[in-house]
Protein backbone atom coordinates (compact mmCIF):
# COMPACT_ATOMS: atom_id res chain seq x y z
CA UNK A 1 0.00 0.00 0.00
CA UNK A 2 2.88 2.43 0.64
CA UNK A 3 4.68 1.81 -2.40
CA UNK A 4 1.15 2.14 -4.33
CA UNK A 5 1.23 5.67 -2.79
CA UNK A 6 4.46 7.16 -3.15
CA UNK A 7 4.63 5.96 -6.63
CA UNK A 8 1.23 7.76 -6.91
CA UNK A 9 2.56 10.99 -5.67
CA UNK A 10 5.51 10.65 -7.83
CA UNK A 11 3.22 10.24 -10.77
CA UNK A 12 1.38 13.73 -9.74
CA UNK A 13 3.95 15.65 -9.08
CA UNK A 14 5.60 14.59 -12.72
CA UNK A 15 2.29 15.72 -14.11
CA UNK A 16 2.29 18.78 -12.72
CA UNK A 17 5.68 19.65 -13.56
CA UNK A 18 5.05 18.73 -16.54
CA UNK A 19 2.02 21.50 -17.08
CA UNK A 20 3.64 23.75 -15.43
CA UNK A 21 6.63 23.43 -18.00
CA UNK A 22 3.91 23.79 -20.57
CA UNK A 23 2.37 26.82 -19.12
CA UNK A 24 5.83 28.66 -19.05
CA UNK A 25 6.76 27.59 -22.53
CA UNK A 26 3.71 29.40 -23.05
CA UNK A 27 3.89 31.96 -21.77
CA UNK A 28 7.54 32.49 -22.65
CA UNK A 29 6.44 31.96 -26.41
CA UNK A 30 3.47 34.21 -26.25
CA UNK A 31 5.64 37.28 -25.04
CA UNK A 32 8.20 36.63 -27.53
CA UNK A 33 5.74 36.78 -30.35
CA UNK A 34 3.66 39.56 -28.82
CA UNK A 35 5.95 42.01 -27.85
CA UNK A 36 8.91 41.48 -30.76
CA UNK A 37 7.53 44.25 -32.83
CA UNK A 38 7.19 46.54 -29.78
CA UNK A 39 10.63 45.38 -28.39
CA UNK A 40 12.47 46.38 -31.56
CA UNK A 41 10.22 49.52 -31.81
CA UNK A 42 11.95 51.24 -28.66
CA UNK A 43 15.31 50.14 -29.65
CA UNK A 44 15.50 52.05 -33.03
CA UNK A 45 13.82 55.22 -30.92
CA UNK A 46 16.65 54.73 -28.17
CA UNK A 47 18.91 57.54 -28.00
CA UNK A 48 22.38 56.49 -28.22
CA UNK A 49 22.94 59.45 -25.80
CA UNK A 50 20.27 58.38 -23.29
CA UNK A 51 21.94 54.80 -23.15
CA UNK A 52 26.01 55.77 -23.56
CA UNK A 53 25.88 57.04 -19.56
CA UNK A 54 24.89 53.96 -18.59
CA UNK A 55 27.37 52.08 -20.68
CA UNK A 56 30.26 53.90 -18.99
CA UNK A 57 28.98 53.34 -15.38
CA UNK A 58 28.70 50.06 -16.18
CA UNK A 59 32.10 49.71 -17.52
CA UNK A 60 33.27 52.20 -14.44
CA UNK A 61 31.96 50.25 -11.64
CA UNK A 62 34.20 47.22 -12.94
CA UNK A 63 37.45 48.99 -13.17
CA UNK A 64 37.67 49.61 -16.41
CA UNK A 65 37.86 53.04 -18.61
CA UNK A 66 36.00 55.17 -20.54
CA UNK A 67 38.64 55.01 -23.34
CA UNK A 68 37.99 51.52 -23.34
CA UNK A 69 34.68 51.83 -23.72
CA UNK A 70 35.30 54.12 -26.74
CA UNK A 71 37.57 52.02 -28.36
CA UNK A 72 35.03 48.96 -28.40
CA UNK A 73 32.41 51.19 -29.75
CA UNK A 74 35.11 52.32 -32.72
CA UNK A 75 36.08 48.25 -33.31
CA UNK A 76 31.98 47.88 -33.73
CA UNK A 77 30.72 51.23 -35.59
CA UNK A 78 33.80 52.90 -37.20
CA UNK A 79 32.92 55.89 -35.01
CA UNK A 80 36.39 57.36 -33.54
CA UNK A 81 35.99 59.43 -30.08
CA UNK A 82 35.26 62.65 -31.81
CA UNK A 83 32.76 61.40 -33.65
CA UNK A 84 31.13 59.62 -30.94
CA UNK A 85 31.30 62.74 -28.95
CA UNK A 86 29.17 64.44 -31.73
CA UNK A 87 26.61 61.97 -31.94
CA UNK A 88 25.95 61.99 -28.79
CA UNK A 89 25.68 65.34 -28.17
CA UNK A 90 23.16 65.46 -31.39
CA UNK A 91 21.11 63.13 -29.43
CA UNK A 92 20.65 60.53 -32.44
CA UNK A 93 18.54 57.25 -32.11
CA UNK A 94 20.06 54.07 -32.27
CA UNK A 95 18.43 53.60 -35.79
CA UNK A 96 20.10 57.00 -36.74
CA UNK A 97 23.72 55.66 -35.24
CA UNK A 98 23.61 52.28 -36.85
CA UNK A 99 22.32 53.69 -40.11
CA UNK A 100 25.67 55.78 -40.14
CA UNK A 101 28.12 53.33 -38.40
CA UNK A 102 30.19 51.37 -41.06
CA UNK A 103 29.87 47.52 -38.61
CA UNK A 104 33.28 45.91 -38.25
CA UNK A 105 33.58 43.01 -40.91
CA UNK A 106 33.96 40.46 -37.81
CA UNK A 107 31.16 41.39 -36.10
CA UNK A 108 29.60 37.78 -36.84
CA UNK A 109 32.16 36.68 -34.40
CA UNK A 110 30.00 37.74 -31.98
CA UNK A 111 27.71 35.49 -30.53
CA UNK A 112 26.45 34.31 -27.24
CA UNK A 113 23.50 35.33 -24.77
CA UNK A 114 22.73 38.76 -24.07
CA UNK A 115 19.71 39.83 -22.55
CA UNK A 116 18.10 36.59 -23.08
CA UNK A 117 18.87 36.77 -26.49
CA UNK A 118 20.81 34.56 -28.44
CA UNK A 119 22.37 37.25 -30.71
CA UNK A 120 23.05 35.02 -33.89
CA UNK A 121 19.45 34.90 -33.76
CA UNK A 122 18.24 37.81 -33.59
CA UNK A 123 16.40 38.51 -36.89
CA UNK A 124 15.80 42.11 -36.72
CA UNK A 125 19.25 43.56 -38.18
CA UNK A 126 19.15 46.56 -35.76
CA UNK A 127 18.21 44.90 -32.84
CA UNK A 128 20.96 42.42 -33.84
CA UNK A 129 23.49 45.49 -33.67
CA UNK A 130 22.24 47.52 -30.23
CA UNK A 131 22.54 43.63 -28.96
CA UNK A 132 26.04 43.60 -30.43
CA UNK A 133 27.29 46.48 -28.39
CA UNK A 134 25.63 45.69 -25.69
CA UNK A 135 27.45 42.10 -26.17
CA UNK A 136 30.69 44.19 -26.13
CA UNK A 137 30.01 46.04 -23.15
CA UNK A 138 29.65 43.47 -21.20
CA UNK A 139 32.10 41.57 -21.79
CA UNK A 140 34.31 44.85 -21.25
CA UNK A 141 32.85 44.86 -17.90
CA UNK A 142 33.25 41.77 -17.30
CA UNK A 143 36.64 42.04 -17.15
CA UNK A 144 37.67 40.18 -20.44
CA UNK A 145 41.12 41.16 -22.43
CA UNK A 146 40.81 43.69 -25.11
CA UNK A 147 42.01 41.65 -27.53
CA UNK A 148 39.48 39.19 -26.77
CA UNK A 149 36.82 41.80 -26.79
CA UNK A 150 37.74 43.19 -30.20
CA UNK A 151 38.16 39.73 -31.88
CA UNK A 152 41.96 40.09 -32.72
CA UNK A 153 43.38 36.70 -33.22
Amino acid sequence: MFFQQETMVYFVDREINFILMLIILSVCLYNIMNTSEKHNDRMAKLTFASVYPMYVAKVASKNRTEAELREVITWLTGFDSDKQTELINEKITFDEFFKRASLNPNVHLITGMICGYRIEEIENELTRQVRYLDKLVDELAKGRKMKKILRIP
